[in-house]
């Protein structure tokens, strides 16, 4: 038996060398081809850059060629004493001195041809010395040269043509004076031309580094070539010569050090093999953890957000029609944490979420997606209505962490998959849908409804609306009066803000809430407050009251804005009073106490508005220094409606007193509801019973007739 285990030991072992191996082989024959590949690509880009200045050369051996003849044809043709003579009637002995003689041990031409102006005249024809017929020699195409070249100041025309012993190049000018003057008369062509003989491409040569430089019918195997072409440009005849090959003759010195170089690759290639193929094994685990990490809520265990969009999209199969997904956040968490620390939170997550993977057969898929948020997700026939109850019963008891009873609800938001609805619109209905059910309080289920875009759509062309009616000043302040309630005399007013909307009036308990929840609340306060001084400045002597969103108290900035004010309006900090309800001394206390002792230190005074509606200690009320306290309306209609109604006004009015803090009472509607608020105490009233909120228009009136 332990043989055998050794030999399949042995097996596993000679496998892997193996694979190993021939891993090995193949990096070492892959590298050593590569290196061939560039050591052939160099040698061959080397020869192909030498045959490329090669061809160049010859070309540029073939421009000189024609170069040197065509200057000097130029220099002949146009020629004051050249244009007299063929003009005499010794125009055939001047030519042959000057040009047929010449011709015959001349090197920069072979022959000269001089034709009279009738182009079917030869006036002198010489070849080496010696009278030849060009017509003859040359052919037709000859003829038609000398006519393109006939006119006056036109520059040579050049032609390579076929001749009996080989090709030569034929230039062809009018013979005329340097400077000419008036309209000429039909000229002479002079014609010079030079045969590319041996000796001439040896010449071209040497002055080109062309060496084997020759002459051929047709492109040769093996030499490279340039095409020679006449006046048509039609191929005569091609330059060939063979490549000098630079780059085999650099690759014949160097291949014994490349030969090195493969074997040392080779070799070193075999230890980076072995320690590669640990390596290799290593990133794979740690990539494996690492797309693991990247798609898992690392304290769960479950999917993040990336994972969970990560598969619906793999669950995007028309097979998967019946998918529901099911947003799960939990009601209480952050007060487990504020109580018990996150450590037992850490804990509680982990319970919640072993709960939520097992709820029903159903759930494929569980996945984290915040502090206390989780998404589910179903496939199946199961009703709604039955996995939300299965996911609210998780919750039905409470949790036991470490001898802890810790109970939290669950509030669920619920979307289906609509045929291709993308992932991204699925998770954002269950969200919408999440959102109501916690707005509809604790431990509640809702199933998206298209409505609820609906009104999402409302609720943002209501901000619109509300943006453009802070910036067109459609929110006006209207103002309620406050008297004394032991003269009855007006002391001051509070600044409400009011919108008269095209459609009708808008309550300020919902512009309000929504300027705090898209932003807008520090643009309305600053309005508001703003336009209830330009009204106040009018009225001396009376204190403004202005309410003051928690939202605002809590912008560091808010101050400043505010004294910034005043100084621009030039209006007594003194005559102000910001009123401001409890919830900012729980949202933000620190940030509120620092923004009430900088206000009041310029003497803004601060009251606290709708006091024995919430929960503000006495402790609150001394540590914030209120100077004066509002009683909130559902405490003075508790005087008509509750039989204690008027001993706890009186017990809370006691206790304003006792702190020394002036009490306003709010919602005052009748005259027996006044008379118990000044018996206890209070000595500021406000309601309809004293004045309803005016324009600053109707306060003026209203001001007037009371001083009359």
């Amino acid at each position: 038996m332990s043989s055998n285990l050794a030999g399949r030991h042995v097996r596993t072992q000679t496998s892997s060398i193996i694979a190993t191996t021939v891993c090995f082989l193949v990096v070492a024959l892959v590298l050593t081809g590569l290196m061939a590949h560039v050591v052939v690509k160099m040698t061959r880009s080397a020869n192909e850059i030498d045959d490329a200045r090669a061809t160049r050369a010859a070309r540029a051996a073939i421009a000189a060629f024609v170069g040197r003849l065509s200057a000097t044809t130029t220099d002949n043709a146009v020629w004051d004493d050249a244009y007299k003579a063929i003009s005499s009637p010794d125009a055939a002995d001047w030519a042959y001195e000057n040009w047929g003689k010449t011709s015959a041990d001349y090197p920069l031409y072979d022959g000269a041809v001089v034709i009279a102006p009738d182009r079917s005249s030869i006036v002198s024809a010489y070849a080496k010395g010696k009278p030849f017929q060009p017509g003859v020699f040359f052919g037709a195409a000859f003829y038609r040269q000398i006519d393109k070249a006939a006119d006056s100041g036109q520059a040579p025309v050049v032609n390579f043509v076929k001749t009996e012993k080989g090709i030569a190049l034929i230039v062809s000018q009018a013979i005329q004076p340097f400077t000419a003057e008036g309209e000429l008369p039909k000229l002479n062509v002079l014609s010079l031309y030079k045969e590319l003989t041996s000796e001439v491409l040896d010449a071209l040569s040497n002055e080109h580094e062309l060496e084997g430089l020759r002459l051929a019918a047709a492109p040769e195997p093996g030499l490279l070539s340039t095409p020679i072409t006449d006046i048509k440009g039609g191929i005569i005849g091609h330059l060939v010569w063979p490549s000098k090959a630079p780059g085999k003759a650099v690759f014949d010195q160097v291949y014994p050090y490349v030969a090195a170089a493969v074997i040392i690759l080779v070799m070193f290639l075999g230890g980076v093999l072995l320690v590669g193929a640990f390596e290799a094994r290593r990133l794979r685990q740690l990539a494996q953890a690492a797309i693991f990490e990247a798609n898992h809520d690392s304290l769960s265990g479950l999917l993040n957000r990336h994972g969970l969009l990560a598969l619906l999209e793999e669950l995007e199969d028309p097979d998967f029609s019946s998918l529901w997904l099911y947003l799960v956040d939990l009601d209480g968490f952050k007060a487990v944490n504020d109580a018990w620390g996150h450590a037992v939170g850490d804990d509680l997550i982990r319970i919640v979420s072993n709960a939520l993977i097992a709820c029903h057969p159903e759930v494929v898929a569980a996945a984290r997606l915040g502090g206390d948020e989780f998404a589910l997700v179903q496939i199946g026939t199961a009703t709604r209505a039955e996995i939300q109850e299965t996911i609210l019963a998780l919750f039905a008891e409470p949790f036991k962490i470490d001898g802890r009873t810790i109970e939290v609800g669950a509030s669920i938001g619920a979307a289906g998959r609509e045929g291709d609805l993308p992932s991204l619109e699925l998770l954002r209905r269950a969200d919408m849908a999440l959102y109501r059910a916690k707005a509809n309080g604790r431990g509640r289920a809702v199933e998206y409804d298209p409505e609820l875009d609906r009104e999402r759509l409302r609720v943002a062309e209501m901000e619109a609306l509300l943006k453009s009616a802070i910036s067109n000043g459609a929110i006006e302040a209207f103002f309620q009066p406050l008297v004394s309630a032991t003269t009855g005399a007006v002391t001051g007013l509070e600044a409400l803000a009011r919108w008269r909307a095209p459609t009708g009036n808008i309550s300020p308990e919902i512009f309000i809430p929504l300027a705090e929840r898209c932003g807008l609340i520090d643009a309305l306060g600053v309005h508001m407050l703003k336009t209830s001084i330009e009204h106040a400045r009018n009225w001396p002597g009376l204190a403004l009251s202005v309410n003051v969103s928690p939202v605002q108290l809590c912008n560091p900035e808010f101050a400043a804005v505010v004294i910034s004010l005043l100084q621009e309006l030039d209006f007594d900090p003194k005559r102000l009073t910001l009123e401001i309800t409890e919830g900012v001394l729980m949202t933000n206390p620190e940030q509120a106490r620092r923004s009430i002792d900088h206000l009041k230190q310029v003497g803004i005074k601060f009251a606290l508005d709708d006091f024995g509606c919430g929960y503000a200690s006495i402790g609150a009320l001394r540590q914030f220094g209120f100077d004066r306290m509002k009683i909130d309306r559902s405490l003075v209609s508790a005087l008509d409606q509750a039989s204690n109604g008027a001993d706890v006004l009186r017990a809370t009015i006691s206790l304003a007193t006792a702190l020394q803090i002036p009490v306003t009472a709010e919602g005052i509607e009748n005259t027996r509801q006044a008379a118990i608020l000044r018996e206890a105490g209070c000595d500021q009233l406000q309601g309809y019973l004293i004045g309803k909120p005016m324009s600053a228009v109707d306060i003026s009136s209203k001001l007037q007739e009371h001083a009359a």
